[in-house]
């Protein structure tokens, strides 16, 4: 084959995934509830367990004020499909077998109540985000990833004790306000968005640009991007179909790798 008889490819023949689109709540759930699933499983992977604390929840389609999310005392790396309870505005388990984290419907379920537009929220005890947290201080357009996040992440200056009364969820979502993120100083971080790939995936790198930043700022003085280039790029990649896209490279992986997780 000569060059002259390469051909572009029509666009209309290429194949690119988006979202799906469900006829019923059955099929959405379920569709949730596996993405719920592989999203702790790679948390897990990604040494984001800190004992019991962290947890991850998906917005039931059909219960809206309703929650899937991880029991209390599971391992993400062990975590299935069958495993998941669904807990209510209340924070009582209205389906599953395990107790819930009270931490996790304390935070999640004002989080949910104040964004119904976020379908999912992330949050957990990761290194880099526990690290930055401490300093009370915003994440800083230093790299490309950390553009997303530009004018789109906020900082809950305070720190309580562990939380385990909505009052103290009230303010986290407060705080959060309309952005896909929040600092919990002297806590670690937490992200939300319009489905549990974005959210999932705005935790992921937003604690690798902690790290990035904290690396950075130890080694010397740092040159952050432009007011304009940095809004520029978070219109480019700080919206949630991308924070879709970039996970699903991971959920592929994990899903292969792991396919009893959907037991």
């Amino acid at each position: 084959m000569s060059l002259s008889d390469l051909k572009p490819v029509p666009a209309d023949q290429l194949t690119f995934r988006l979202p799906q689109k469900f006829e019923n709540v059955a099929d959405e759930r379920r569709h949730r509830q596996e993405r719920l699933v592989a999203a702790l499983r790679l948390f897990g992977r990604f040494g984001f367990e800190e004992g019991v604390a962290g947890h991850i929840t998906a917005r039931d389609p059909e219960h809206t004020d309703h929650f899937w999310v991880n029991p209390f005392g599971m391992s993400f790396k062990r975590i299935k499909v069958s495993d998941l309870i669904l807990v209510n505005h209340e924070g009582q388990v209205v389906e599953g077998r395990y107790h819930v984290n009270q931490a996790a419907f304390a935070i999640h379920a004002m989080i949910h109540q104040a964004r119904p537009d976020a379908v999912a929220a992330a949050h957990s005890h990761s290194v880099y985000g526990k690290a930055l947290s401490s300093l009370g201080t915003l994440l800083e357009p230093l790299t490309q990833d950390a553009c997303a996040f530009y004018e789109d992440i906020s900082l809950f200056d305070d720190y309580t004790g562990v939380v385990l009364e909505t009052e103290e969820g009230r303010r986290i979502a407060a705080a959060l306000g309309s952005n896909k993120a929040v600092i919990l100083r002297n806590h670690g971080l937490l992200t939300v968005g319009d489905s549990v790939d974005a959210a999932a995936w705005w935790f992921i790198t937003l604690e690798r640009s902690c790290q990035a930043q904290l690396l950075a700022k130890a080694a010397g003085p740092t040159v952050p991007i432009e007011h304009e280039n940095a809004k520029l790029t978070h219109g480019q990649i700080g919206n949630d179909l991308v924070g879709w896209v970039n996970f699903q490279p991971l959920y592929d992986q994990i899903s292969a790798a792991e396919p009893e997780m959907f037991d």
